[in-house]
């Protein structure tokens, strides 16, 4: 009796060991094959194996389709949790077609229920679904598709795509066979069906529930950015256990489809297959005969000597046109970043017709961007100085950043020699001034509503950059010429090259004069500190000027009108402020909300800065939330620049005129 529970406990410890064995390795199944000699596979259909290794899923069949799978059931749940577990996957394999255009559909890495579908069909089906089950959630299937024919009932991308199907051949998501160049975070193409080896990788993370789908010819390392990626949950989708493999189908005789390796991995990174060990595919494509290379080899190697000479002269004067600076700091910004070679071909290469216009700062041409086709303004900016360019462009940064109805978007830069170009979003009626004085060459006149709306847009952006961006941004060059139009006709302000951010709480440093004559606070010329009240003055001439259609300094104009400021002001004194209107408005305006308009212009340009209102209290005068203070009647300078300093900035306004980017900073 002692000896027989001896027996029976030995017995229970053996079962226990077994189970712990199986469960674990259920849990961590692997196995990496470099070559399929000798290993077993589950085949069907006319998928088979070579003396050397290879595994043929087609080859010229007609209509056929064939399953290779791994024999035995993998366990892709947690046991405690029911969640999906983490896999990798990589295997090598190729695709023939002696015709160029098609040579599909192809092959299809699949997680399954079962190696067996029954019912399922050839040609565009990959012998995995039929009509019926198309799309069904019962199907509980995970698929990684290489595809070389383009099905529209399918929403098929093209005819070379790699996708991502779930229970179906309507890919979740799909993308051109190609690969990511790691340095140059390029596309660069890739033929599914040129009978070249290539390697794909399969991976599925559960903590971040991220899929993965990365694609390479063999004699490249594994990209480091994938060509497929998207977060999903494949919990829902499978059961446990599961079947991993490849299902491959044909719709001609033309076609080869071959795996030359396969490795995978649950909870784990699959090993990496071993290139060398890899079986050798057959002889692909026509037999050329011997007599070709004969005659022809010498005549071949002859052009393309000349055609190599003559390549490389090209590449070396094409890199030298389109040389850029780029030092290791600006790597941070790269998604702000524009390739000059893809500025040049917007514009034309800078074509004399795609140019918008040209200032002290350079010179602004319409483009048509490559790839996204989204229509640009490119300015050039000649920027020789080298000093604090690292702080310059962090604060062109720091503008890309601004996000507001009323800001003209700036997209991003480019540098190159002395060079340096801004990206802004295109506005397709030009800059208010435009229409402001150059009338005989617009359609239209703005009506005092277009106008009005124009000054409540410019005020709502002033009043974001002031108070509720991250930082404090004093734009020092307000005046018609830098507010846009888009095709609605709403203002936006553009042209953030002299602008100045600090923090909130900060106070400004001192810095050059810079901006623009006429538009100009007295106090910048003692202090040389840019705040927002220096914009809230220019603002105020910006009033003057929408409303009386003139600009801020007219020197042919009478020495009473010839600073726009003290001619509102004396018409405002002789109780006649309407005088001033613009007469290309006529009397069609509402006379409230020009009255406002006169008079919040000479508040906010008043030389006293502790006397203009702030932008926030700007906004709410305009929107009538509250009304506008009395000026005091006896202030006749005080409201205006003054006679001593008009002399001097007369003096000073070539070089304000003309100043460069790198004197604003």
């Amino acid at each position: 009796m002692k000896r027989q529970t001896m027996f029976f406990f030995k017995y229970v410890l053996l079962f226990l060991l077994h189970s712990r064995y199986v469960v674990s390795r259920q849990k961590d199944a692997a196995f990496t094959y470099n070559g399929f000699q000798g290993v077993d596979m589950s085949l069907d259909g006319v998928a088979h194996t070579t003396d050397n290794g290879l595994l043929i899923l087609a080859n010229s069949t007609l209509q056929q389709m064939g399953h290779a799978f791994y024999p035995h059931p993998i366990h892709f749940r947690n046991s405690s949790t029911g969640t999906a577990l983490s896999f990798s996957t990589c295997f090598v394999f190729a695709m023939f077609s002696e015709l160029a255009t098609t040579g599909g559909p192809g092959v299809m890495f699949v997680i399954a229920p079962s190696r067996e579908f029954p019912g399922a069909l050839p040609s565009n089906y990959f012998g995995l679904f039929n009509i019926t089950n198309l799309g069904l959630s019962s199907n509980h299937l995970i698929g990684v598709e290489l595809d070389s024919i383009q099905n529209p009932e399918f929403n098929d991308i093209n005819s070379n795509h790699v996708g991502i199907d779930i229970n179906g051949l309507k890919s979740v998501q799909a993308a051109p066979a190609s690969y990511i160049r790691d340095q140059e975070n390029q596309h660069v193409n890739l033929s599914l069906i040129s009978g070249q080896p290539m390697q794909l990788w399969v991976e599925y993370d559960s903590t971040r529930n991220q899929l993965n789908v990365t694609l390479s010819p063999i004699t490249i390392p594994k990209p480091k950015i994938p060509l497929l990626s998207m977060n999903i949950d494949i919990s829902d989708t499978i059961v446990d256990p599961m079947f991993v493999g490849f299902s491959s189908s044909t719709v001609s005789i033309t076609v080869s489809h071959y795996l030359l390796g396969w490795s995978f991995k649950i909870n784990g990174q699959a090993k990496e297959l071993s290139l060398s060990q890899l079986p050798n595919l057959p002889p692909i494509g026509p037999k050329t005969e011997p007599k070709v290379f004969k005659i022809g080899c010498p005549v071949i190697a002859a052009s393309l000597v000349l055609m190599s000479i003559f390549i490389i002269h090209y590449i070396v004067k094409r890199k030298r046109m389109f040389a850029e600076v780029l030092e290791d700091w600006e790597l941070e910004y790269g998604p702000y970043r524009f390739k000059y070679k893809d500025l040049y071909i917007a514009t034309q290469g800078f074509n004399h017709k795609e140019l918008l216009g040209s200032g002290g700062f350079g010179k602004v041409y319409k483009g048509i961007l490559p790839i996204s086709k989204q229509e640009v303004a490119v300015k050039k900016v000649s920027n020789d100085s080298r000093q604090g360019m690292k702080e310059f462009i962090a604060e062109i940064i720091s503008i890309g950043k601004l996000q507001h109805r009323n800001i003209v978007t700036l997209l991003g830069y480019c540098r190159r020699k002395g060079e340096l170009l801004l990206v802004y979003e295109f506005m397709p009626n030009g800059s208010l001034d435009k229409f402001l004085f150059h009338q005989s060459t617009m359609e239209k006149t703005l009506s005092w509503n277009q106008r009005f709306q124009i000054i409540k847009g410019l005020a709502s952006a002033l009043l974001y950059l002031h108070e509720k961006f991250e930082q404090v941004v004093v734009h020092r060059d307000i005046k018609s010429s830098n507010v846009m139009l888009d095709k609605e006709l709403n203002g936006r302000l553009g042209d953030f090259g002299l602008a100045r951010l600090y923090g909130h709480g900060d106070n400004p440093k001192a810095t050059n004069v810079v901006g623009t004559f006429g538009y100009l606070a007295p106090e910048i010329f003692k202090t040389g500190k840019a705040d927002p009240s220096v914009d809230v003055f220019a603002f105020g001439v910006f009033l003057l000027e929408v409303a009386c259609g003139r600009r801020p300094i007219e020197p042919q104009a009478s020495d009473e009108c010839i600073v726009l400021v003290e001619c509102v002001f004396s018409s405002w004194n002789r109780g006649e402020i309407l005088e001033i209107v613009d007469p290309k408005l006529g009397m069609n305006y509402e006379v409230e909300e020009m009255e406002l308009v006169l008079k919040l212009g000479l508040l906010c340009s008043h030389s006293t800065p502790s006397a203009r209102p702030s932008m926030r209290q700007v906004v709410r005068y305009l929107e009538r939330e509250v009304p506008l203070p009395e000026m005091p009647a006896s202030c006749s300078r005080r409201f205006s620049l003054s006679s001593e300093f008009f002399g001097n900035t007369m003096n000073l306004s070539s070089s304000i005129a003309d100043s460069q980017l790198s004197g604003g900073r």
